[in-house]
């Protein structure tokens, strides 16, 4: 749906949003700063350097964190990370790096919105004294109802619901654990605040006021997770953040014929995944496709996916770098993708089935919801994929009338909620800038 107006704040705020990763990771969070910025603030965008075209797109204002994380991504470590591997990717230098490179961006900043691989955005409000908030396209809030990255399992037994709570805290802990030394070195050395203790910010004595109670921004919808009854009230659930570029996208006129074909193609996309020989997975689509009959449009993405398509099987099979979901997905019957948070939004917008082939992450996690919603197959894993187990998958999301129905039904509720406006609204409410 179009924004909606917000209510004009009482005050204006210069805020600076920290977010790094992926384009994932980096989009919804440029949807939430055009709407703070539609609402009279002055917002800044603090992301990896290799971003900053991608942001100031949409008129917002750019600050560089350092590292690229396409080049990271597409390093052999990044593509073993991907892959499932316990590898170490970003070194303890770039990682100060990063660190200091936030803390020049939000100089000057009276509130700081990070995401949750920024959250050392926690120590940069400490010592500005200023405001902050976590916003986040997953749920990280401790909860009983479901475990850690576990949101497609619930459960009412009070047994699993302690074990799913105590999983939250795990995780922070060794979060923790494993960066404790550099960000208690960059808040002693560079912040000149005290280190804090062994077991984290929670155990400390004596917690400043600005960043005791961070309230979080949840950009998902409610109709997909819906909110723990055990959140408290500074949690927001607010729908999924999203930017509408459907009217200013020009398509090539090769993809507009190739989508005009009497039998509609399919949507394959993952997005930031790469992988050391995106050839196999490119052939294991366009045999899928000709098992299944029908044709596919390949976004290759940051993997390079259907670069080698020969032109024999490219009567079947368009490939094309990118394009905005939201010009694209309305007009196919079924989308395959990775399943990262952002692109699963886009996909239960459109209204449309999945098939996800998860790598990595809470990649696995959204599989499984959608799964679970009725609106895609079971996931199949990227290292389980095959042309017969893809082709299985087509044939049931083509097949499936049931499955497209409830896409179709979900799609509506999804497209008839405002998620950013409802975020910049209870970031209002809660600074006390609206009435």
């Amino acid at each position: 749906m179009r924004p909606s107006s917000p209510t004009p704040p009482l005050r204006k705020l210069k805020i600076t949003i920290l977010t790094v990763g992926s384009v994932g990771d980096v989009q919804p969070y440029c949807a939430l700063a055009i709407g703070l910025k539609r609402a009279g603030h002055e917002v800044t965008v603090a992301t990896n350097e290799n971003f900053e075209s991608f942001v100031r797109q949409f008129d917002l204002e750019f600050a560089p964190i350092a590292g690229d994380t396409q080049k990271l991504f597409q390093s052999k470590a990044g593509i073993r990370v991907i892959g499932g591997e316990k590898v170490k990717l970003l070194s303890d230098e770039l990682f100060l790096q990063q660190l200091q490179s936030a803390w020049i961006a939000c100089t000057g900043s009276e509130v700081i919105i990070f995401n949750a691989l920024a959250d050392w955005g926690y120590h940069i409000a400490e010592k500005l004294g200023v405001p902050c908030f976590m916003a986040s396209v997953l749920p990280l809030t401790p909860t009983g109802t479901f475990g850690f990255l576990k949101f497609a399992r619930t459960t009412k037994n009070p047994l699993h619901q302690v074990i799913n709570y105590a999983s939250y805290f795990i995780a922070e802990f060794l979060y923790w654990h494993r960066y404790q030394k550099l960000l208690n070195c960059f808040r002693t050395e560079t912040l000149k605040l005290p280190p804090l203790p062994y077991l984290g910010s929670r155990f400390r004595r004596k917690t400043p006021v600005n960043v005791s109670r961070i309230p979080v921004l949840y950009g998902f919808s409610s109709h997909i997770i819906p909110r723990p009854r055990d959140w408290p009230a500074w949690v927001y659930v607010t729908g999924f953040w999203f930017i509408d570029r459907a009217d200013d996208y020009e398509p090539p006129m090769e993809l507009e014929d190739f989508l005009g074909k009497k039998v509609p193609p399919l949507c394959f996309g993952f997005g930031s995944m790469t992988m050391f020989n995106p050839e196999y997975l490119t052939y294991y689509i366009v045999e899928a496709l000709k098992k299944a009959r029908t044709g596919g449009i390949i976004l290759s993405g940051w993997g390079n996916v259907g670069n080698i398509v020969n032109i024999k099987d490219s009567l079947r099979v368009f490939v094309i770098k990118d394009v905005p979901h939201d010009w694209l997905l309305p007009q196919v019957p079924a989308m395959v993708h990775h399943g990262g948070a952002g692109t699963t939004a886009a996909v239960l917008r459109a209204g449309i089935p999945s098939i996800v082939v998860p790598f990595f992450a809470d990649q696995p996690v959204w599989g499984q919801k959608l799964a679970q919603l009725g609106v895609s197959p079971q996931p199949i894993p990227y290292k389980k994929l095959t042309q017969e187990t893809l082709a299985a998958a087509i044939e049931v999301v083509l097949g499936d009338e049931g499955m497209r129905s409830l896409a179709q039904e979900l799609g509506e509720k999804i497209r008839s909620e405002d998620g950013v406006a409802n975020a910049v609204e209870a970031f209002h409410r809660y600074l006390g800038l609206i009435g």
